[in-house]
């Protein structure tokens, strides 16, 4: 397993358009994608349990990732939280 710490810094936070992106990213990947906020987690797949963590812009998460292709998976999902999903 490999976690990284990352700050959403786009101005609406995790809201249904960027959890949706996120778990179209996350999907792609065999790994379990599990993101952590104030010790609650959710899967990075499931729209609910993205929504449920509510994040918000300046929102520091931790980026957790286990399986057979953690290493490419944790680098698309972070790659996403800082190009702001594609807000810019």
């Amino acid at each position: 397993m490999i976690s990284k710490d990352v700050t959403v810094t786009n101005e609406t936070g995790i809201h249904a358009r960027p959890a949706s992106l996120l778990i179209k990213t996350a999907s792609k990947f065999k790994s379990v994608i599990t993101i952590e906020k104030d010790g609650k987690m959710g899967s990075a797949k499931s729209l609910l349990n993205l929504l449920s963590l509510c994040i918000s812009k300046d929102t520091p998460i931790k980026i957790h990732v286990q399986g057979d292709d953690e290493k490419e998976a944790i680098e698309a999902v972070v790659a996403l939280i800082k190009s702001k999903f594609g807000e810019e």
